[in-house]
């Protein structure tokens, strides 16, 4: 149980209001709140809820009652109902939903569960007392039958009410309304809700956050400078008192707190600061430093320790005026801000996230002092946990505090505080860009108690992020998992697919920190209407115009696998990002992120082969990146699909091969002697034709495999780089680059040959479909359609990114030798895609998002949720011939 901390009182402005007019009027409420009701039977709480406040926000003692008993006034059931009233009320409270409670509450005791509940979610209580006047409540209970209990209940009521009013402050209430009438009760009109002070999620920024300033001044000048701002000093009676700062069009400072003690310039800080904050152009959270200034210009007896003396005697130099303007400028700075909808926290020793966005004394000391665990360290400092460590939630919090050598990514959030008093650095982050900013300290202006390593070689070690990802939490990846994504909102992952998927990942797959992308299912075309085709391009370039497309790329399916290839500059860009260490340079894995390679040396050789070239055309220089992701394809076929050769499809043609030409010959025998076989002649001949084209189709996907040189790797897609996710460009752009990369070594590397069509010209239609019937008449396996964006948007929301058209004989492999046989044809025609589709849809949706959270460097369990998502799709009962 924490303690309960009084706020200060900008936090949650205390007000007491005794209504005693029947004019309308409004009653004003933090809009998160526990909003208890209180009044007798009959003082009319129900029905002034109702009119007040959603149905879904009131939890009614009485529906309590009748949920545990099927009768709202069965009194032996209070207990029970209790129980889960306020179960619900910790359920709300626990998802910041504003929530009343309807009941008596005339007894403290029976108010103290619920400001507890306040207490333990960081919500304010409010007190709505409904003070009727006792016939009144009478006479409104002798009008319900329901209502059959003695008149001395109310009187009773009444009397526990009138005692324990005076009291509502000291219980814990931070706002308490008292409605002494009918007519006052009646004339409330409205109840507004106040947003808290922290909520700013209406401001977007861009902003600037800067670390702990610590009293040097000529740094948060440079500092400012260097961002962009423009800073003036301005003279207030001959003295220079305040400052002008402009600031690049658009953005905004805020400052993570601890603006004084330590450095040489205290007094200056706080006046650049302050002049920020009184013109709009900064926000400021307080830091314990400031908050034990306050206490010492507000005359408490507070110890000058910890650089206090220092910032108090240049303060001595300072007019009472100024003293005047600092003490109200801290007295007013609120515990931390909650900006960008949400998606941004600021505070000062950071924030978890069940405190984000609210209000009570816990949540403020947690903000200037962060979680300790009570213990003092060998040098009389606190030992704190690393609460940032466990943090698990959406919104990134930036936050100081604790000194650092260098800024560095954890769970979304990041300590910016780099110990510029100590001789280190200032640093600003810029959001929503997350890019840093820092100038060096001039010197050393204070020794730190504990000591400080500056300069060790951080680009030789583990980020505190890929030390956290070391460990993968089997409880986030199994059982039901709902996904949210920016391209699909919300995919579902079943409980059975995922325990399938997790056998995968942790028994076959590549390193998981590798695993960063998983590509999607590919959907075929519909069933062709034309006699003797299954798939034809014409009904794939019809679905694009359909959906309002208008240009789309053909390309040319190759006669391969689906590989994914992560590469990186060298190995210190694979520790530095990757978090891996003695682990090569990158990886090629399949499309359920098995390794595609059996052998080390081979894939080691291959990687090194793909760097050299990247190198050689200068991608890294060009990308500003020391990595790539590559969706490609790996050629031949048979390098993986070995198994499968030797155990399906060479099995099925050597057998039809094999004992068909017998079969043949007994026909051939028995028509000789005169019998009637001729209709069974006829279908044995076309089942050996058929054999024969299936073996053949099968093996011009095959090739020996004895070296590297034996390979060939078709990209089609640049999935990522540093700081990008390039499905902001279209396929012609993925295409010429990637042709032009190729070109560095043409003996590993194949251009995929392409055409644009503009689905709006018949001609170009038609040129299309000419070049898949050269394709796959010469033995091509077809081509795949792609709308010309990498992410188009039709109809009916997000298209198909890619539809394959595969060519007849192609699909003799897929779904067996005789499948051209008319009864054959008349089935198959049948097959459904939606299935499919859908398939393919979630995880398009689910990749994209995998690699914008790795690019924004989030957690790798958050990259993870959505490869594993993949993974667990793939086990869905959908047609794997489609």
């Amino acid at each position: 149980m924490q303690k309960w901390v009084p706020l200060r009182k900008w936090e949650f402005l205390p007000s007491i209001s005794i209504f005693n007019q029947r004019t309308l009027m409004n009653i004003k409420i933090p809009e998160l709140s526990l909003v208890v009701l209180i009044g007798s039977s009959g003082s009319g709480k129900s029905s002034f809820a109702r009119k007040h406040f959603k149905s879904t926000e009131i939890i009614s003692s009485d529906t309590c009652r009748g949920i545990v008993s099927d009768d709202e006034n069965n009194q032996a059931a209070t207990t029970d109902a209790f129980e889960l009233l306020h179960y619900i009320v910790a359920k709300r409270l626990k998802r910041g939903l504003l929530t009343v409670v309807d009941a008596t509450n005339v007894q403290p005791e029976s108010r103290k569960p619920l400001v507890q509940l306040a207490r333990d979610y960081h919500c304010l209580p409010v007190a709505l007392v409904l003070d009727i006047p006792e016939k009144v409540c009478q006479d409104r209970n002798d009008k319900r039958p329901d209502r059959n209990f003695g008149r001395h209940v109310i009187a009773q009521h009444r009397q526990q009410l009138r005692k324990s009013l005076r009291n509502l402050k000291t219980e814990g209430f931070r706002h308490i309304h008292v409605l002494s009438s009918v007519e006052e009760v009646d004339a409330i009109e409205t109840i507004i809700r106040d947003p808290l002070y922290n909520n700013r999620k209406t401001e977007k920024g861009p902003f600037d956050i800067i670390g702990d300033v610590h009293g040097c001044y000529d740094e948060l000048v440079a500092l400012l400078n260097k961002l962009g701002y423009s800073v003036s000093e301005t003279e207030v009676d001959g003295k220079n008192f305040g400052y002008t700062v402009v600031p690049p069009v658009g953005r905004k400072a805020i400052f993570l707190g601890d603006l004084v003690d330590r450095g040489p310039d205290s007094p200056g800080v706080l006046k650049l600061v302050m002049s920020m904050v009184n013109a709009g152009t900064a926000l400021c959270v307080p830091g314990n430093h400031d908050m034990k200034l306050l206490q010492k210009l507000s005359g408490k007896n507070v110890q000058l320790k910890h650089g206090l003396a220092l910032t108090m005697e240049q303060l001595s130099h300072e007019t009472p005026e100024f003293l005047q303007e600092v003490k109200l400028f801290l007295d007013t700075l609120v515990s931390h801000y909650v900006v960008d909808q949400g998606n941004l926290v600021v505070a000062h020793a950071g924030l978890r996230e069940d405190m984000q966005g609210r209000g009570s004394g816990a949540v403020r000391a947690f903000c200037l002092y962060g979680e300790t665990t009570g213990e003092t360290d060998e040098f009389g400092l606190p030992i704190r946990y690393n609460w940032a460590a466990d943090y698990k939630g959406k919104a990134t919090v930036v936050y100081g505090h604790t000194p650092v050598p260098e800024p560095e990514w954890l769970n979304h959030t990041i300590d910016i505080d780099t110990g510029c008093v100590f001789g280190n650095a200032l640093t600003a982050l810029r959001y929503p860009e997350k890019e840093l900013v820092s100038v060096p300290a001039a010197k050393v202006y204070y020794e730190s108690v504990r000591p400080l390593n500056f300069k060790k070689e951080k680009a030789q070690l583990l980020s505190s992020q890929h030390l956290q990802d070391d460990i993968l939490n089997i409880e986030e990846v199994i059982g039901k998992q709902l996904i949210t994504t920016r391209l699909a909102s919300q995919v579902t992952i079943r409980e059975d697919n995922a325990i399938a998927a997790l056998e995968v990942m942790s028994r076959f797959a590549v390193n998981p920190k590798w695993l960063i992308y998983l590509p999607p299912t590919m959907s075929p075309s519909e069933t062709s209407g034309l006699p003797t085709y299954l798939e034809h391009p014409s009904e794939a370039l019809a679905y694009y115009a359909k959906q309002g497309i208008t240009k789309v790329i053909c390309e040319e399916k190759h006669m391969g696998s689906r590989a994914i290839v992560i590469l990186c500059k060298d190995e210190e860009a694979a520790l530095k990002r990757f978090g891996l260490q003695n682990q090569g340079i990158g990886v090629c894995y399949t499309r359920n992120g098995r390794s595609f390679f059996t052998s080390e040396a081979l894939e080691t050789e291959f990687l090194l082969r793909l760097q050299e070239a990247f190198t050689k055309a200068g991608f890294w220089e060009k990308f500003s990146t020391s990595w790539v992701c590559l969706d490609c394809e790996l050629m031949p076929w048979s390098a993986k699909a070995q198994a499968l050769l030797q155990n399906q499809y060479a099995a099925v043609g050597a057998a039809a091969n094999a004992a068909l030409p017998d079969v043949l010959d007994i026909l051939y025998q028995a028509d000789g002697r005169g019998l009637d076989v001729k209709n069974l002649l006829n279908q044995y001949s076309a089942r050996k034709e058929m054999a024969a084209q299936f073996t053949k189709s099968y093996q011009q996907y095959c090739w020996p495999v004895y070296s590297l040189a034996d390979y060939k790797l078709a990209p089609f897609h640049i999935m990522a780089t540093e700081g990008a996710v390039h499905t902001d460009k279209d396929h012609l752009w993925h295409m010429s680059t990637i042709a032009e990369i190729c070109t560095f070594d043409p003996g590993l590397l194949k251009a995929t040959p392409y055409k644009i069509v503009d689905l709006t010209d018949e001609q170009a239609r038609n040129a299309a479909i000419d070049w898949w019937t050269e394709l796959t008449e010469n033995g091509g396996e077809g081509m795949v359609v792609k709308p010309l964006d990498f992410i188009s948007r039709g109809t009916k929301g997000i298209v198909q990114p890619a539809i394959k058209c595969r060519g007849k004989e192609y699909l003799r492999i897929i779904y067996g030798p005789e499948y051209t046989a008319p009864e054959n044809m008349e089935r198959l025609r049948n097959r459904g895609l939606s299935a499919k589709r859908s398939l393919a849809l979630r995880e398009f949706a689910l990749g994209i998002e995998a690699l914008e959270r790795f690019v924004n460097k989030e957690p790798l369990s958050r990259v993870h949720a959505c490869v594993f998502g993949v993974m667990a799709l793939e086990s869905e009962p959908v047609d794997p011939r489609l």
